[in-house]
């Protein structure tokens, strides 16, 4: 799995306008409450980005509601462990610039959009997740967890996960991770629980697939990925969008059968 290292969750659905296609700094402010105790940061996390802050703190960090009359020294004393005080100075030291990461966004979504008119484009925020999920999406917002993306060497993450999860667990893999996981909202597989396993890797298949054509290099490398490509280049004339929408998969399976074949 392309996070085994984190999990995802989904905002309740809210609005969002459309934004230029950058990440937007709440880590910042974040950072600048959870280490000085500046009061005046934590009111502007409220007041600029409030469904960011009310996610945080109800959904990921499971402190209490954000109207307890002690919750934001509730948030404050929680990051005041040194770990999570060395994960925030860490995080905002590799990412003082995200130039690069707002570039590839920008050109990802310009390829899905080419294939995926429709698709509308989401708000990126940046926070510093305390190690919970990677990535969290809302209806139109996708928020990455910076402390979650500190490097496969990163000495704190040898002490809780895998190679295999640490390899993930570096830059390069935000932005696939914000386009795989948005891209899942937006085509999620109907009745996921009671479909064979097969189908859902093959789903998941699909959205990987995609998400490297968007990138326009192959990072996320799994069997199931080449299955996809393996049908597609038997089938030149699908479009992603044909692709992405198609709930049935006896076509895929066949060709799975028909390699196996070729190959004996």
């Amino acid at each position: 799995m392309l996070c085994s290292a984190c999990e995802f969750k989904f905002k309740p659905n809210e609005e969002a306008d459309a934004v230029p296609l950058t990440v937007q700094r709440y880590d910042r402010l974040q950072s600048r409450y959870l280490t000085t105790g500046d009061f005046s940061a934590l009111q502007q996390m409220n007041t600029d980005y409030p469904i960011e802050t009310r996610t945080l703190i109800e959904k990921m960090l499971q402190l209490g509601t954000i109207t307890d009359a002690n919750i934001s020294n509730r948030f404050l004393m929680f990051y005041q462990d040194s770990t999570l005080q060395s994960l925030i100075a860490d995080a905002e030291a590799m990412y003082a610039n995200m130039d690069d990461i707002n570039e590839q966004l920008k050109k990802s979504f310009g390829r899905l959009h080419d294939w995926l008119p429709e698709l509308q484009q989401p708000y990126f925020y940046a926070q510093i997740g305390a190690l919970d999920q990677s990535i969290v999406v809302g209806e139109h917002s996708v928020g990455i967890s910076l402390d979650k993306y500190l490097g496969p060497e990163y000495p704190l993450y040898k002490k809780f996960y895998t190679a295999q999860q640490r390899a993930t667990m570096q830059r390069e893999y935000i932005v696939p991770d914000c386009l795989t996981f948005y891209l899942l909202s937006i085509y999620p597989m109907k009745d996921f629980d009671t479909r064979p396993q097969l189908d859902r890797d093959l789903h998941m298949g699909k959205i990987m697939w995609t998400v490297n054509k968007a990138l326009g290099k192959d990072i996320l490398d799994t069997k199931y990925v080449k299955t996809i490509q393996a049908y597609v280049k038997r089938n030149p004339k699908i479009t992603v969008k044909e692709l992405l929408e198609d709930e049935d998969y006896s076509p895929i399976e066949r060709c799975i059968r028909t390699n196996q074949q070729d190959k004996d």
